[in-house]
């Protein structure tokens, strides 16, 4: 299935936190996408316009090209000042244009369960960020994500119903975590959806290898192809790597503790190997 329906792209930070260990890995695993996040121990969200050339110019040589940027933009608190995040996304969405990338992966704030107006408040940040990307030639894609209001599927169904330029990210396992079930998940989403992000939890919202979880993976990847899904992101998660914990806002997220690799390169590898049997067999 993945060689006629599928692309790999990957978050290659979890592999090497260095450039050029991520390019190695995702050579290495056949992968000729990157969804660009950590590099060289720095966010994509920090790094200058000239290391951006940089980046474009050394995965240009590699063969590999930017599929998005995995960029942490909207996973700060709603009550944080709005111009010092919309003052980031636009640094983002140079970078993009500088990488060639056509999309930035972005989310909906945290700090705004049970918080009268959030939903408006999420929209109209949301919405500048869209107002600012028009005409960009780059793409925004909202990925559902735990604590923020687009945590469970209906949130983020009204989030891009009020913003129809406004693409979604489809994290299966980011679903399991939050009790809402994938299937009904994408029945609300699937056509909102430009890609979708690989990695499964089991039942204790615990990371576990593509497949081993309840985020039925194997019945989403044909519903996937159906909806015209191109490319799938690998994000394995099972392995703690660097930045692993700003990442996630300083809320330490539930990586998969059942198995026990030797690096992150290994964990990456096995989970590319994991994932293509499951394409395989789907």
């Amino acid at each position: 299935m993945e060689q006629d329906l599928f692309s790999l792209c990957a978050f290659a930070d979890e592999a090497d936190s260095s450039l050029a260990g991520q390019i190695k890995a995702l050579r290495e695993n056949g992968i000729g996408y990157i969804e660009l996040r950590g590099i060289d121990k720095v966010n994509v969200a920090d790094i200058t316009p000239e290391k951006a050339a940089e980046v474009r110019s050394r995965l240009d040589d590699a063969g590999i090209k930017v599929w998005s940027i995995g960029s942490p933009i909207g996973k700060v608190d709603i009550s944080s000042p709005a111009d010092d995040e919309t003052d980031r996304f636009l640094r983002v969405l140079d970078t993009a244009r500088i990488c060639g990338a056509e999309r930035i992966r972005l989310f909906s704030f945290y700090g705004t369960a049970e918080v009268p107006g959030a939903f408006d408040e999420v929209v109209k940040r949301l919405g500048v960020f869209c107002y600012r990307a028009a005409g960009s030639g780059v793409e925004l894609c909202h990925e559902n994500e735990k604590g923020i209001f687009g945590e469970k599927a209906p949130g983020c169904a009204m989030i891009h119903s009020a913003l129809p330029s406004l693409r979604a990210v489809f994290d299966p396992a980011n679903f399991v975590q939050c009790g809402q079930d994938t299937l009904e998940a994408w029945e609300l989403l699937g056509k909102y959806t430009s890609y979708c992000h690989i990695k499964d939890a089991a039942p204790d919202g615990h990371i576990v290898p593509p497949g081993w979880g309840v985020g039925n993976l194997a019945k989403l990847l044909p519903l996937f192809a159906a909806a015209g899904v191109e490319v799938l992101t690998l994000e394995p998660h099972l392995k703690k790597f660097t930045g692993l914990s700003a990442l996630e806002g300083g809320r330490r997220p539930a990586v998969g503790e059942a198995l026990s690799f030797a690096s992150g390169r290994e964990a990456f590898d096995f989970a590319t190997k994991t994932l293509r049997s499951l394409i395989a067999s789907a």
